[in-house]
């Protein structure tokens, strides 16, 4: 004990909060007390409450960690390639690796988060959670528009709902086959990635000019040729 009484507090709070993600995980936040975090972590309960002040404090870290991890994920899936549909497959495999990487963020992302920061108390986490969203926001509105100046991507996109249905085509696809993966293949005769591969085809074809669609079209034309 000496030696953890030595340790920084940063130190403490990444031990508490690693302990506390493998317990949502294993049985939701709402099962989760702090005892068991206490428990899990290896510190007193009384311990715990001198670096976390209730368990809403350490969702609120997970959240903030969950939604960074994502903008690195974006962030490289945009900057690897110069092409529309490159720059596309790129979030998509990058979603789909996040998801596969750490299920319990990928969710948490996707649940609501604090906006109204004028009228009630709010964590310091919940006020960067919501910054680095609309960072990431940022980024696909960026590249939504740089696919319509190049005539990949339908120009009568109207930005902000358009942003708002691609997360939540595409996360409803990845979590879908999550979750029906055995439905799927044994009703559809299609495995997780083909499933995958399946639904954002539609969901670009959604977006996608058409000239871009006919350039695909005949890509296609031409492979069977072959």
């Amino acid at each position: 004990m000496g030696r953890r009484k030595k340790e920084p507090g940063s130190v403490h709070r990444k031990n508490i909060v690693s302990a506390a993600s493998d317990l949502f995980m294993e049985r939701g936040i709402a099962a989760t007390s702090m005892d068991d975090i206490a428990k899990a972590a290896g510190y007193s309960k009384a311990t715990l409450y001198v670096y976390f002040e209730n368990k809403e404090e350490i969702v609120g870290i997970l959240v903030l960690n969950s939604m960074k991890k994502l903008y690195d994920y974006i962030s490289s899936a945009l900057t690897a390639h110069e092409t529309t549909k490159a720059r596309y497959d790129f979030i998509c495999r990058g979603l789909v690796q996040y998801q596969e990487e750490f299920p319990f963020y990928f969710r948490m992302v996707l649940d609501k988060i604090n906006i109204d920061f004028e009228s009630r108390d709010y964590l310091p986490e919940e006020k960067e959670t919501y910054q680095v969203g609309e960072e990431i926001n940022e980024k696909i509105k960026n590249f939504l528009l740089s696919g319509m100046e190049k005539g990949d991507l339908r120009g009568d996109l109207d930005i902000m709902p358009a942003i708002f249905n691609f997360w939540g085509m595409l996360s409803g696809i990845i979590q879908l086959a999550v979750n029906k993966e055995e439905y799927i293949k044994k009703s559809m005769g299609l495995s997780k990635t083909e499933f995958l591969e399946y639904g954002f085809s539609l969901v670009y074809h959604s977006i996608a000019a058409k000239e871009e669609l006919s350039k695909q079209t005949m890509k296609k034309i031409e492979r069977c040729l072959k």
